[in-house]
Order: C-alpha cells, then sequence, then structure tokens
C-alpha cells in the first residue's frame, strides 16, 4: 500500500514537472487604459522617472526605498535604480526607446526577490479626444517561472498593479 501511495505521488510530481517544461517560453502582461488627456501629457509623466511617484503603484510599496536616477534627465539612456524591502525588492530600468507622445520602451532588470530581465513598454494612441494608454511587460519565462505559473497566476498578480497604475496616470493627467 505505501509503496502504491509512493508511486502516485512520485509520478503526480512529474506530470508536474513535464507540464511545467512545455509550458510557453515567453509571457506577456497588458492592460489598456482610456485617460481624458492629450497623450503629449500623460508622456512626460511616464518618460521621467523622476515622476513615476506621481502614478506608479510599486512607488508605494516601501516608503523608505532607496532611489537612484542617472544616465539622461528623462526619455531615452535615463536611469532608475531601487533597492527595497521584500515586497520592493532591487532592480534597474533603463528608457531604451522614447518617441515623443507615442511609445516609451524600458529595460526592466529585477535583482530581488529574483533575476529576470524583461522590457517594458507604454503605448499611446490619441482616440476621440482621449488616449488609449497601454502597458505592457514582456520577456522570457525560465523553468521555474514556468513552474510558478502552474500555482500562481501573473497575468492577474502583475495585471492588477498595472490596472493601478493607469488608474493613478489618469488620476495624475486629468487634473
Amino acid at each position: 500500500m505505501l509503496k502504491k501511495i509512493a508511486l502516485t505521488v512520485v509520478a503526480l510530481i512529474a506530470i508536474v514537472l513535464i507540464y511545467a517544461a512545455v509550458r510557453p517560453g515567453s509571457f506577456r502582461v497588458e492592460r489598456t487604459a482610456r485617460i481624458a488627456a492629450p497623450a503629449e501629457k500623460i508622456f512626460p509623466l511616464i518618460n521621467d522617472f523622476h515622476r513615476w511617484g506621481e502614478w506608479s503603484p510599486y512607488e508605494k510599496l516601501d516608503p523608505a526605498m532607496k532611489r537612484t536616477f542617472g544616465g539622461a534627465p528623462a526619455g531615452q539612456g535615463a536611469t532608475y535604480a531601487w533597492e527595497g524591502n521584500d515586497k520592493a525588492g532591487a532592480g534597474r530600468m533603463e528608457i531604451a526607446e522614447s518617441t515623443p507622445a507615442s511609445k516609451i520602451a524600458i529595460r526592466l532588470d529585477f535583482i530581488k526577490p529574483f533575476e529576470a530581465r524583461n522590457m517594458a513598454e507604454f503605448t499611446l494612441q490619441p482616440e476621440d479626444g482621449a488616449t488609449q494608454v497601454t502597458w505592457a511587460m514582456h520577456g522570457p519565462s525560465p523553468y521555474i517561472a514556468k513552474l510558478m505559473g502552474i500555482f500562481f497566476n501573473m497575468d492577474q498578480m502583475i495585471g492588477k498593479d498595472f490596472e493601478t497604475g493607469l488608474a493613478n496616470l489618469k488620476t495624475a493627467s486629468e487634473k
């Protein structure tokens, strides 16, 4: 009887490990919000890391977070590094592409609580006197992320943060 239970447990673990191995090798999380403001008003809030405190939900994770700004003051080449508590972790961002009032692409390197290299993109599309703002993040899914993805829905976890950030961006832009 004990042998059958052990074999069943081993088989279940093997199934989970194999299932994780065949999951997609990359991920993408994306949210969009309609903001009643011109793209020219929204763009500077995203394009300048010094202004992220006005809207980013991640800025509120650790009031004592250490922030370091470098490179260009804003736009392509601007950098932002942070080191915070367990919730905030540590990492670095660099604006890799900045097209006025339409797109910002950011290299996003997480150091803690786990290492990851991703891209974040903000696109702004004028639409009937407002702007559709899309916040997306994409990158590779190494095996450990695939395994964790079986038990935790990354789209829901990060998506909620993006929704909060876009709502904050909407409030800041529509003032």
